[in-house]
């Protein structure tokens, strides 16, 4: 995992958790590694890790079993999406609509944008 400046750590993991769970990687009742696995693979302070798993367990992400672990809550698919679409459209869809005020671009010429990235997409498959 590469981490950037842009974000604090701890939210990086767990964003990375919240990906690997919308894409499937990860279902309900998986077991994902222990703070301590994790802080090593990843080179960091366990605390970063503990730091990470404390909001996706706020988040009704994860939970854990006392003694044996930590794993992918039963809401969590739900919960990842609400919370990815959250983000979403209060951090990063401003800046994309300002960007488009500038540029003069539509939301026809968008959806032609969006239209041939599928269609780009579909072809590389």
């Amino acid at each position: 995992m590469n981490f950037n400046n842009r974000k604090p750590i701890y939210v990086q993991i767990a964003e990375y958790f919240l990906d690997n769970i919308i894409s499937e990687k990860y279902i309900f009742g998986d077991r994902i590694m222990s703070v301590r696995e994790l802080a090593i693979q990843l080179g960091v302070n366990p605390n970063t890790v503990m730091r990470a798993y404390a909001y996706l367990q706020d988040k009704d992400i994860i939970f854990n079993k006392r003694g044996i672990g930590y794993f992918i809550a039963e809401n969590a698919l739900k919960n990842a999406i609400e919370i990815k679409y959250n983000e979403f459209t209060k951090e990063e869809l401003p800046g994309i609509f300002n960007t488009m005020e500038i540029l003069g671009i539509t939301i026809e010429d968008l959806k032609k944008l969006y239209k041939n990235h599928k269609t780009n997409q579909n072809e590389n498959k």
